[in-house]
């Protein structure tokens, strides 16, 4: 394990070692575990070793990758008012939507389907009545989807709480909210319109309230005339 670890740090500009794992995975380590400073947290089946790594190619005095090298990961990204939004394609189904800090800068598609993604993209972040029309991956587990499909039916400019979609499909809030957090494609699918009882909830696994995700998930908010969540 440190062999390999080692051999991976001392890899500069490959992003290779990464590509098997989900990017919000690795965004969610960087964005959120290392800022609060809570231990690692896999999701979605993360090596450690790999997440890690990533986690350390964006940290101060360990700088392992290229800066133009950054957005490999992706087949387009978006620049945002919050940061960017980060599309992986595989040239005939969008596989995953991301929410990127503003280290990552715009990048041009790399194939029509991400190019068709990244026009959709730009265009909700310009109205947010704007209706998105992309073929998706098929991901996620039966309950996942189950909880997918609810967040999808909610309007713009409205807002439902874990509870109201737990009751509608007979499951409990703390699932529901695990399903949200699970979402391969925000945006697409709105996880942004759902909150908690008393206030803004958690967004992409994070709950750190000056954190990068609950801000986007603000953005978003008010993007869409939500009122009441500053």
């Amino acid at each position: 394990m440190k062999l390999a670890g080692r051999r991976l740090l001392q890899t500069t500009g490959d992003v290779q070692g990464i590509k098997g794992m989900s990017a919000r995975s690795c965004l969610f380590i960087l964005c959120g575990a290392f800022r609060s400073g809570t231990a690692l947290r896999m999701t979605m089946g993360c090596s450690r070793l790999r997440a890690f790594c990533f986690m350390l190619s964006f940290l101060p005095g360990f700088i392992l990758m290229r800066t133009n090298n950054q957005g490999q990961l992706f087949s387009a990204i978006v620049e945002s008012t919050f940061g960017a939004v980060g599309v992986r394609s595989d040239g005939h189904l969008v596989q995953e939507i991301v929410y990127l800090p503003p280290t990552f800068h715009e990048k041009a598609p790399t194939d029509a389907v991400a190019e068709r993604a990244a026009v959709q993209l730009e265009r909700y972040l310009s109205d947010p009545d704007y209706r998105f029309d992309l073929p998706l991956a098929t991901v996620g587990t039966a309950f996942q989807q189950r909880v997918w499909q609810a967040i999808a039916a909610i309007p713009r400019g409205e807002v439902l709480t874990y509870g109201d979609i737990a009751r509608g499909i007979r499951s409990a809030p703390r699932a529901v909210g695990q399903a949200c957090g699970a979402n391969w494609f925000p945006l697409v699918i709105p996880c942004h319109r759902v909150t908690a009882t008393g206030g803004l909830g958690g967004f992409s696994h994070s709950d750190d309230e000056t954190g990068f995700h609950l801000g986007v998930k603000r953005w978003l908010l008010a993007h869409e005339r939500v009122a009441g969540y500053r």
